[in-house]
């Protein structure tokens, strides 16, 4: 069972199936993605995998980005060895831009550090979730945030037809409070925020270029970074 990927939002088009139906399918570039950690139960009290994708020019990696991938030779390296602690193993790769772990719960357990996983891991996949990021839209009113329909663009309501209406409720002496409810549906911060498109259908798998076409959208801008596993939803 594959661990996961991360891979990069291309865009969107259309491709036909085999009945000759017209399909909305997203493209995704999808590794090859580089293991940079393992981790165990013993030392680090989770199963789990860390991987990598997109090489950082060195000049743009810190030491610590740089110290990750690779043996540098640190003071605190040295202290360690001379204590007689074993490293970690490295990757022996460029540092990466992009790193996120995969739980893996006891499966996986093959995979070594420095191994490459590619798209082809998806081989026997058919559905996958996509973890993106969506599209930040700063400030927004209660029209573009909820979906209100505002108020009636008739005589009487000047230049109030985009506001939320009333927000509190009234207090009367039958123990109704007049504050505002938490949880109300307001004008604030729109977007930004981390979102799961579950059970996507696998088109199609490029392996030569590593790109994964799914059926339908997925969160974020073109370009965007995004985490693609096996899904877990049944039916």
């Amino acid at each position: 069972m594959p661990v996961g990927l991360l891979g990069r939002k291309i865009g969107m088009t259309q491709v036909y199936d085999d009945q000759g139906n017209l399909q909305p399918v997203t493209v995704i570039e999808a590794g090859p993605c580089t293991v940079l950690q393992v981790r165990t139960p013993e030392r680090d009290g989770y199963e789990a995998v860390q991987l990598g994708f997109v090489d950082k020019p060195r000049r743009l990696a810190t030491r610590s980005e740089r110290g990750h991938v690779a043996a540098i030779g640190s003071k605190r390296a040295k202290r360690r060895a001379a204590g007689g602690l074993a490293a970690a193993p490295k990757p022996d790769c460029e540092p990466q831009r992009w790193v996120r772990e995969f739980r893996t719960d006891g499966e996986n357990n093959e995979l070594q550090v420095g191994n490459k996983l590619t798209v082809e891991v998806f081989k026997e996949v058919t559905h996958v979730d996509v973890i993106g990021t969506t599209k930040g839209r700063g400030f927004a009113g209660v029209m573009k945030r909820h979906n209100f329909h505002g108020l009636r663009a008739s005589h009487g309501v000047q230049r109030h037809h985009r506001a939320p209406g009333g927000i509190g409720g009234h207090a009367t002496n039958r123990g109704f409070c007049g504050r505002i409810k938490k949880g109300k549906r307001m004008a604030g911060r729109y977007g930004g925020t981390q979102a799961t498109i579950r059970n996507l259908k696998v088109v199609k798998l490029d392996e030569g270029s590593n790109c994964m076409l799914v059926l339908g959208a997925i969160p974020g801008p073109n370009g965007g970074f995004v985490m693609i596993r096996k899904t877990n939803k049944l039916g």
